[in-house]
């Protein structure tokens, strides 16, 4: 059973972010204010849930949630800045535009920032461990994969349908033969092989 708070007596919200390890999109990181005492057995570390679940449970998430909110850092940001740095800012993105102030955030993972002064706890597994942690990791995978699903309309050669964006060998494979597009991550080992020529090398 996850637990419900990490710090007691305060206002918590947890955070997680989707889409790290992407070769294309943007990453995407959800903070989630969950009411005193909330209990729900079947949340869980979106990745450890079918795609049928996570949908149904973000419908759970958005109604019972005391607050929610989901933030955005593009591709460009990503190249300038980061793929940690884009993470954290995603995170702090999404925390500012939640209806309720937190007064403690909770993150999953290892590294974090300090966000307006409050305390935080950054937990390893988090998304596996607190209620918090895992809803937010069920908003940030699963608004995350609407986008890539929106994206791969736009460039069906890349499977962005099917990878979400990740380094799959279909992935690579049309990187390869049709080159990046705007959605392309440039700082990123796009073709896992550093001694190739990409395609968009000029």
């Amino acid at each position: 059973m996850l637990k419900n708070h990490y710090f007691e007596g305060v206002v918590e919200a947890g955070c997680d972010e989707a889409g790290r390890g992407c070769l294309a999109g943007s990453v995407y990181a959800a903070a989630v204010i969950l009411p005193d005492g909330y209990e729900n057995a079947l949340l869980n570390d979106s990745k450890q849930l079918t795609e049928r679940q996570r949908y149904a449970l973000r419908e759970v998430i958005l109604r019972d949630a005391r607050a929610w909110a989901v933030g955005v850092v593009t591709p460009e940001e990503i190249d300038r800045i980061n793929i940690l740095n884009a993470s954290i800012l995603a995170m702090h993105r999404a925390l500012d535009q939640l209806s309720v102030r937190p007064e403690a955030v909770i993150v999953d993972g290892n590294r974090f920032k300090p966000y307006q002064r409050l305390p935080y706890a950054t937990i390893v597994k988090g998304d596996g461990k607190y209620l918090s942690i895992a809803a937010a990791s069920i908003l940030a995978k699963t608004f995350r994969d609407d986008y890539m699903n929106g994206l791969a309309l736009e460039y069906p050669q890349y499977d962005w349908q099917g990878n979400k964006g990740y380094p799959t060998k279909k992935h690579r494979e049309a990187i390869r033969q049709y080159g990046i597009t705007p959605y392309h991550r440039k700082s990123y080992n796009l073709l896992g092989d550093r001694q190739l020529r990409l395609p968009f090398d000029d």
